[in-house]
């Protein structure tokens, strides 16, 4: 194998068999999906004549395994699909290898067998609810898991010691051909003020990558008799999940509360600046993250592409962005508002189309796979902001 690529081995306790998979990220490209590819290696003196499969699933979790109310499960399954790998049930001969798979077989030896899985078009992508610093085990998430055992049947009881796991995860990278960019008009009219107000807010696109910051221009013509006394800015995550309930989650991922103000018969033209970052909201509950695999880090979920025809009830999760431009009007009586709301896309690139002019390749912290945006306007010089975990290096 090249030194530059990693390879993802995982061997069972005792020593029967070992998955080994050329990466753990596979993409949905919303009309297909990356097949799941890797090799298994058995040990014949260990299987003792039983048999070996593997396992692709895909589960909804939405409490920790050791809990139990009233016998309900907390861990629905999604999708499940097994296969015997072991003895194959296809001649050598009729396979059809990827290249890694063609590596990882020649290296291992005779006892190297590849499997495949394709992914259905309805399954969600990999995510899952930030739990509070003090919450402990597992909670709600979607997770993707390759798991390989053997037994005497694929209904056979399993012994841990037979059986390796391996998390992997179903991400979605931004579209080549994003939509327009977000613009919204809005006039009020108020009691006792013969002009209204009228307010413009307008993105620069549509879609934005992870630690890319947010320019919101806002236009102002305030022709009332009224002042705006704040304007603030807010980046809002709205989580669904609806596989098993209608529970939403909005939070504010990033705020800008710029203090300033337009009197009667004033103007106001300005750029804001927001950056949506994990790093800001670690210790928050319910913010929606992208799947993480262990001793990785992660970050603010990617916003949700659904293919159409799909029910959104087996998405488990839904995710999406908004800007909320609101101005606090004063009054007499009391203060109101007057708000609009810009959506849009927060997702990683595609590592193929990344841009020069924006993106510069340094050495990665996850695996040779993040990218590092440069933001000289943002942090120090000969700095980065890792788009995975938001670290700066």
């Amino acid at each position: 194998m090249s030194p530059k690529h990693v390879i993802f081995k995982k061997i069972s306790k005792d020593k029967s068999v070992g998955v080994y998979m050329g990466k753990r990220d596979f993409v949905d490209r919303v009309d297909s999906v990356e097949p799941v590819d890797g090799v298994l290696l058995i040990d014949p003196e260990q299987l003792k004549g039983k048999k070996a499969y593997v396992t692709l699933s895909c589960a909804f979790r939405y409490g920790p395994d050791d809990m139990d109310v009233l016998g309900m499960s907390f861990r629905r399954e999604i999708y499940l699909c097994t296969r015997q790998i072991y003895p194959p049930l296809q001649d050598k001969d009729q396979r059809i290898l990827t290249k890694v798979q063609d590596k990882l077989v020649r290296k291992l030896g005779d006892n190297a067998y590849p499997f495949f899985f394709e992914f259905p078009d309805n399954l969600p992508c990999s995510v899952g609810m930030q739990p509070a610093p003090t919450d402990v085990g597992k909670h709600c998430a979607v997770e993707f898991e390759i798991k390989a055992f053997c037994a005497e049947s694929q209904d056979a009881k399993v012994r841990k010691r037979s059986t390796v796991r391996l998390m992997i995860r179903k991400v979605q990278y931004a579209p080549e051909q994003p939509g327009p960019a977000p613009c919204v008009k809005t006039t009020r009219d108020f009691l006792m003020s013969d002009k209204p107000l009228h307010m413009e807010a307008s993105l620069e696109k549509q879609t934005y990558y992870h630690g890319e910051p947010i320019n919101v221009l806002v236009k102002i013509n305030n022709d009332s008799n009224k002042n705006v006394r704040n304007i603030i800015i807010t980046v809002e995550q709205i989580a669904n999940v609806v596989l098993y309930s209608s529970d939403s989650y909005l939070k504010a991922v990033a705020i800008e509360d710029s203090g300033d103000s337009v009197e009667s018969g004033a103007q106001l033209k300005k750029v804001y600046t927001l950056l949506p970052l994990l790093a800001n909201n670690r210790e928050r509950r319910g913010i929606a993250l992208d799947g993480k695999l262990k001793h990785e880090d992660t970050n603010l979920a990617s916003s949700s592409i659904i293919k159409e025809g799909v029910l959104k009830e087996v998405l488990g999760i839904l995710v999406s962005y908004r800007i909320v431009v609101k101005l606090i009007v004063g009054g007499i009586i009391g203060s109101s508002e007057v708000g609009v709301e810009l959506p849009f896309q927060l997702m990683h690139p595609k590592p193929d189309t990344v841009k020069e002019r924006s993106v510069e390749s340094f050495p990665s912290c996850h695996n040779g796979y993040t990218m590092y945006l440069k933001f000289k306007e943002l942090i120090e010089p000969r700095k980065s902001l890792c788009l995975f975990c938001s670290s700066v290096f």
